[in-house]
């Protein structure tokens, strides 16, 4: 206001209004802002200001033309509406002059360009002012009615450039909402617009035939009702078509219908659009005549959505969707609902296809809402007369059944690989949800996994959606979590884009927060909640759930970066790895002992058991290690003869190992789900320092205060379970064995082994054997986890992290070796 030639006026604009949709307290400042800015009364004679106040407006308007106009409009409702019971009304006295100063810069710079060379160009200005006044016309129509005479001759704009068409489309939806509101309009200015309207239809492409079939739709429907005019372009193209349909049907191969093509994709689209706009069973139009007009329609659309060309097939189904909106009842036809899934169902469909059916639902719904919202506004200014039984809700329980019918393929289009066809399907469920058309438990896990899409817009989309089913219905997100994540992981599978690397659970950038860290924000608020969703997610790494190692890898990639809060979460979590470490360990050991060969096996000391390193899978260094780690009283037999009896150790098991290799591949399928979970409880152990004392204090019954504290997290952290990863590369799942596999994987078994007998942390043995035996854990668990590679954050730190006494013990059982 105090430096109007600020040159970066504009874009600070753009970045204010678009925070119109906000929070309570941002919302009244844009406002209120904006309200200084533009929407208070000019003095009349401040001819200067009222032109600085238009430029602003048009650039903002045209800085916005890529991102759409909500904004505009919602921040236009909502000072109209805080004004409607005041006395003075500054907002609309403001409104009203800026149409009149826009018209009537319009006129002058037509003016200045009839002077200059550049006579019939079309500046970005002119079509910014234009566009200007079709929002203000949107959302106060009357402000226009003095000025529609003014508009209509730019209809007969000449079009050679994108501007251009911009322009006719904007005086097309000006007129479209202004001309019925005025009074008596005269006939030569009518029947004008309507010769005017048909040329344009006749002559140009889309989205032009789109707005004017729209607007001659406002005109002849509400104010001249001259139908004959419409009847005669509908038979023009609905002829042409029955036309080509005949031509197609005796030789599809015949060279007129290439040569023809242009008309036949003119004729589906104009035929569709006259059909959305005007109902020609009416007898208007038709007369006298018994045929059904929509029904053959709908013949001849389907006939060339069967067609072999697809950009025929889409034009035939745009011309469906246009039908549909006048006709809803046709999409209960069997030959439409048979298209309609198979087209969204269909893996192998084109995309162009997907996107046009969920397009059309998408235009329905809107139109429909539309509908509802403008027999609202009706309804409200008769509603003291009338009765309440009469209020009809017939529409909204025929989209209702219509949604039902298409809903489970929409949903399903969210696991499609190109985000087109995900925004599009978005877009309609969360169209159907604003409107109430579907219970929303069945699209909570579909939202949940759409959370975790690689593009903002489309995540907080889904999110927001997530966010006001929570509003309305408690539990509902916590009730159907669990499969959420098992369907973002399917989401994952189908937009992974390399499919020789394993699907990961974080964003790949330097938050490295985890795909479904909203949905946990959702859930940890509510104790019983969280801990009910974190053990079921801990319960599919157990050996009985089954589950795919990959799924597990992306769960445990989630559950490492799930954006805990108090120190409760993650002991939680350590507290259950641990319990179902203990019943998992043993049972995939179990089953590992039963698939050996019985004649073969002889039952071996516990001390050769407790021998991990084999001489080919390490270098002696770590073998001191191991070593070390031992109980004392087995060391000294250890040391002696520590390499035959490794050897001894690892080939007696692999000479008991069966011909069939199955159960060693499940024993390293299982094992993976284990792996993991370890990894996990390394990664939170070091992610927030907690030392092994902590751990294995906490017990979950205590009260929250006592865990309440912050989390105080390391930085520089990640999670990165290489054997796991190694695992999945290799595909080992499905590849040929060989003996060095069968050496690891045998070598894992008896690392599995020792930890198993040392899991336990309260053994009843000296404190100096405990600690022994804590640090003989620990070191099964480097082994097992990939010895201390450095990419491992696991085991390198595992004795800094660890209590005194736990430390004292160990390190003492190293010097004195």
């Amino acid at each position: 206001i105090e430096q109007p030639t600020f040159p970066k006026i504009t874009e600070m604009c753009v970045k204010m209004i678009r925070r119109v949709n906000d929070e309570e307290g941002i919302k009244k400042l844009v406002n209120e802002t904006f309200q200084k800015l533009w929407f208070t009364p000019t003095l009349h004679h401040d001819k200067e200001a009222m032109t600085r106040k238009i430029l602003n407006i048009t650039d903002v308007v045209a800085a916005c033309r890529d991102t759409g106009y909500d904004w505009f409009e919602q921040l236009l409702q909502n000072l109209l509406k805080s004004e409607e019971d005041a006395s003075y009304k500054p907002v609309k006295k403001a409104c009203t002059q800026l149409v009149d100063n826009l018209v009537e810069h319009i006129l002058k710079y037509e003016e200045s360009l009839s002077d200059s060379d550049n006579k019939g160009v079309n500046s970005g200005r002119l079509v910014a002012c234009i566009t200007t006044l079709f929002l203000f016309s949107k959302i106060r129509p009357q402000l226009m009615v003095k000025h529609a005479m003014t508009m209509q001759p730019y209809l007969t704009t000449k079009c050679s450039t994108q501007n251009d068409f911009m322009v006719i489309c904007n005086v097309a939806k000006i007129l479209e909402l202004v001309v019925p509101l005025m009074e008596h309009p005269s006939e030569t200015f009518l029947a004008t617009i309507e010769e005017d309207l048909m040329k344009l239809i006749i002559k140009y492409g889309m989205t032009v035939v789109q707005h004017c079939v729209s607007c001659l739709g406002a005109v002849v429907n509400k104010v001249t009702q001259n139908y004959k005019f419409v009847w005669a372009c509908f038979n023009r193209y609905y002829g042409a078509l029955s036309k080509l349909k005949n031509q197609h049907q005796e030789d599809p191969n015949s060279t007129i219908l290439t040569a023809n093509k242009p008309a036949l994709l003119r004729s589906l689209f104009t035929v569709g659009a006259l059909c959305r706009h005007f109902d020609f069973d009416q007898e208007d139009f038709k007369g006298n005549s018994k045929v059904n007009i929509k029904d053959k329609v709908l013949e001849l659309l389907m006939y060339f959505t069967k067609h072999s060309d697809e950009e025929v097939q889409t034009k035939a189904i745009i011309g469906l969707g246009f039908a549909f909106i006048q006709h809803p009842s046709l999409m209960f036809e069997q030959e439409v609902k048979t298209l309609y899934n198979s087209i969204l169902s269909d893996k192998n469909c084109s995309v162009n296809l997907k996107i046009q059916v969920l397009k059309n639902l998408q235009t329905y719904l809107q139109e429909e809402d539309t509908r509802m919202q403008q027999a609202d506004r009706d309804w409200k200014k008769v509603a003291k007369q009338e009765d309440l039984k009469e209020m009809g809700d017939i529409s909204s329980g025929m989209s209702s059944s219509i949604m039902q019918l298409y809903l489970k393929q929409v949903l399903e289009a969210f696991f499609h690989n190109q985000s087109s066809v995900r925004h599009f399907a978005l877009n309609v469920i969360a169209l159907t949800l604003n409107q109430g058309l579907i219970h929303p438990v069945q699209c909570v896990p579909y939202l949940i996994a759409m959370g975790t899409d690689p593009e903002p817009s489309m995540r907080n989309k889904a999110d927001q959606q997530l966010v006001e089913i929570d509003k309305k219905y408690a539990g509902f997100i916590h009730m159907k979590a669990v499969a959420g994540m098992k369907m973002s992981y399917q989401v994952q599978q189908a937009i992974n884009t390399c499919p020789k690397d394993p699907v990961r659970g974080f964003r790949h950038d330097e938050s490295s927060s985890a795909l479904c860290s909203h949905l946990y924000s959702m859930i940890r608020g509510n104790r019983q909640h969280r801990r009910a969703f974190l053990i079921s997610l801990l319960n599919l790494f157990d050996d009985t759930a089954k589950t795919e190692v990959n799924m597990l890898l992306y769960i445990a990639d989630n559950l490492a970066c799930f954006p805990y809060q108090t120190q409760e979460e993650p002991l939680f979590i350590m507290h259950h790895i641990d319990i179902t470490l203990s019943v998992s360990g043993s049972n995939l050991l179990q089953s590992f002992k039963e698939s050996m060969v019985k004649d073969k096996k002889k039952e071996r000391k516990p001390s050769s058991e407790e021998e991990t390193e084999s001489d080919s899978n390490s270098g002696s260094g770590s073998e001191s290690e191991e070593e070390a780690s031992k109980p004392r009283r087995l060391r000294k037999r250890v040391d002696s003869d520590s390499d035959s009896d490794e050897e001894n150790d690892i080939n007696s098991v692999m000479k008991c190992l069966p011909e069939n290799s199955a159960p060693l591949i499940e024993f390293a399928n299982v094992s993976q789900g284990i792996l993991l979970l370890l990894m996990l409880k390394q990664h939170l152990k070091n992610l927030c320092g907690f030392s092994d004392s902590k751990i294995q204090k906490y017990s979950p019954s205590e009260s929250a205060k006592v865990y309440d504290k912050a989390i105080n997290r390391k930085t520089g952290v990640h999670f990165h379970p290489k054997q796991t990863l190694d695992f999945l590369r290799s595909d080992m799942a499905n590849s040929k064995i060989t003996e060095e596999v069968k050496r690891s994987i045998v070598k894992q078994y008896l690392d599995f082994k020792l930890l198993m007998e040392h899991l336990d942390p309260d053994e009843e043995e000296e404190d100096g054997e405990v600690s022994a035996s804590t640090n003989a854990r620990n070191k099964a668990i480097t082994s097992l986890l990939g010895g201390g590679s450095p990419k491992n954050n696991a085991a390198e730190t595992e004795d800094d992290e660890s209590d005194g006494e736990d430390r004292g013990g160990g390190t003492s059982g190293v010097r004195r070796r």
